[in-house]
């Protein structure tokens, strides 16, 4: 069974060179308030949907980080490349603003059986993937709120398993780690932990065996109802996972 390397490396200012295969992040942003470190999601981005009110987010938010720059100036210069959703959400100030500016805007209102999340990762995967194998996802604004929101960004991560998508709020991340292959995680102590979670999604979870935890579990089964890994410490700069079946890897990020 083959490994896959992980790490919160677009939280760092700067994106090292010598961490494996360099990784094509693209950025959706959800209708959530906008996590502080959005500017630097920003920046390692190459491509920025907002889906729905999203945009919304962006239009109001994102000046707020740069007090002493002109609000106009910042919304021009942080514009989306799309904006895709069943626009139930969206303002029309601020559709007609991107519009004008030229940001694509994609009316998915027939379709009401997916989310905007789920509209947006396979818009990106159908413009990047070819182009781009090592792509991952990076989703602000998929926690907090209303929990079936969350429930439902969650089930989007496992309707997509071989592709990286990584659920981020202000207080932590999430990301599902695909029983298919074992997992090491390289922890950026600088800017996450200590406190980490590893939770069964869908079904019990057959025998995990971690390292580099606190409390590593050994060949241990995990079902809600029964055991879960949460309130877990990093203890190593590597966590390694194997389990029978998918799990999701939650981590505290850091305040500044």
């Amino acid at each position: 069974m083959g490994m896959i390397s992980h790490s919160s490396t677009f939280l760092l200012p700067n994106l090292p060179t010598d961490n494996g295969p360099d990784l094509t992040y693209a950025l959706v942003i959800l209708n959530q308030r906008l996590p502080r470190f959005t500017p630097l999601l920003w920046e390692h981005a190459q491509v920025h949907v907002c889906a729905d009110g999203g945009a919304n987010r962006v239009f109001d938010e994102l000046p707020r980080f740069f007090p002493h720059d002109d609000p106009s100036d910042i919304r021009k210069r942080y514009k989306p490349h799309a904006i895709k959703g069943d626009m139930d959400s969206i303002r029309t100030d601020v559709l007609d603003f991107y519009r004008g500016l030229g940001t694509k805007i994609i009316d998915e209102s027939h379709d009401q059986d997916t989310t905007d999340l789920h509209k947006c990762v396979a818009y990106i995967r159908e413009l990047l993937n070819p182009e781009h194998p090592n792509l991952c996802i990076l989703a602000t604004g998929a926690l907090g709120g209303r929990f079936d929101h969350e429930m439902g960004n969650i089930n989007v991560i496992c309707r997509f398993p071989s592709m990286p998508i990584i659920l981020l709020s202000d207080d932590c991340l999430i990301q599902l780690l695909p029983s298919t292959h074992h997992h090491k995680i390289h922890i950026q102590s600088s800017v996450e932990g200590p406190h980490c979670g590893l939770i069964p999604i869908g079904t019990a979870a057959g025998r995990t065996t971690t390292t580099g935890l606190k409390w590593n579990l050994d060949k241990t089964e995990m079902r809600f109802g029964g055991l879960v890994s949460t309130s877990n410490i990093v203890k190593e700069n590597i966590v390694t996972v194997q389990s029978e079946s998918d799990l999701l890897w939650t981590i505290s990020i850091k305040k500044e």
